[in-house]
């Protein structure tokens, strides 16, 4: 469980973005994911994906069978990286190694070098390098579940958009952009103007999917990224009259949602190994 301390000093930070945040959010978990990095070593570092320098992904845990989880991080479409000696992102794959599944975390190219859709393609060729290759490494090419994080929680909708009968076990979508949400400035340069943005949001590929979803923000999300939530359930409840699997981060914001996964508040990580339990993992 978040303590007070962490509660309150989250909920001080508000809900603005920006280096300034992260820094704050990585200082509260830097010694329990110090500790989590000194426990568990990738098993396979810069496997490679694709073309592309960036098209690169990290390996932690054996199996023999285990379900997958390959983490997408966040980043704006800017930046981020899949982490290593700094644990950042690295962690969501010790965490799954930890539990007995095979964890990946994958990088993948980054505007201004590459727009839409670069992300889910990327997601997708790292999805079919799995099911090719996670046998190698002890994981169940059958059961890959894709977590992805702000903007990794996008590209792994923009996946989904680009081939609606992607054969993953399941999606878990933490504080995404799905097209609920008037076009922002910020979103230009991955997606081009407005019209284009509308265009090419995968909303209604979230909605019609078949595939079993999480969905899930943060307490102290920004009000658009809680807006998102909200418009995707209710969508769904619509299409469908149920809403998929929800999750509200309490306690947390943008950044420490995906940062605190591995830590001893373990709500969360519960909440997605139950998940990938249900998707026959």
């Amino acid at each position: 469980m978040t303590t007070p301390r962490t509660r309150t000093t989250i909920a001080d930070m508000g809900t603005t973005l920006g280096p300034a945040v992260i820094e704050q959010c990585r200082a509260l978990f830097e010694d329990e994911q110090r500790a989590l990095a000194d426990r568990v070593v990738p098993v396979a570092v810069d496997c490679v994906y694709g073309a592309h320098p960036r098209n690169r992904l990290d390996l932690y845990g054996q199996g023999p069978g285990a379900p997958v989880l390959l983490f997408v991080h966040g980043g704006g479409f800017r930046v981020g990286d899949k982490g290593g000696a700094d644990w950042q992102n690295a962690a969501v794959g010790r965490m799954a190694a930890e539990a007995g599944l095979l964890g990946a975390v994958m990088n993948y190219r980054l505007v201004p070098d590459a727009g839409w859709p670069s992300g889910g393609e990327d997601v997708l060729a790292a999805f079919d390098w799995l099911v090719a290759n996670a046998a190698q490494h002890g994981g169940d090419p059958a059961r890959i579940v894709l977590v992805g994080t702000s903007a990794g929680a996008v590209h792994i909708a923009g996946a989904l958009k680009l081939r609606p009968d992607l054969a993953a076990a399941g999606l878990v979508l933490l504080s995404g952009l799905y097209g609920y949400t008037p076009h922002d400035e910020r979103d230009v340069a991955y997606y081009g103007e407005q019209a284009l943005y509308i265009e090419r949001m995968p909303r209604a590929a979230l909605v019609e999917t078949a595939l079993p979803l999480l969905v899930a923000c943060a307490e102290f999300d920004p009000p658009r990224f809680q807006a998102e939530f909200l418009g995707l359930m209710q969508a769904r409840l619509a299409r469908h009259g149920a809403m998929p699997r929800g999750y509200m981060a309490s306690g947390h914001n943008h950044y420490s949602m995906a940062m605190h996964l591995g830590t001893s508040d373990c709500r969360l990580a519960e909440e997605i190994f139950g998940f990938v339990e249900a998707c026959g993992g």
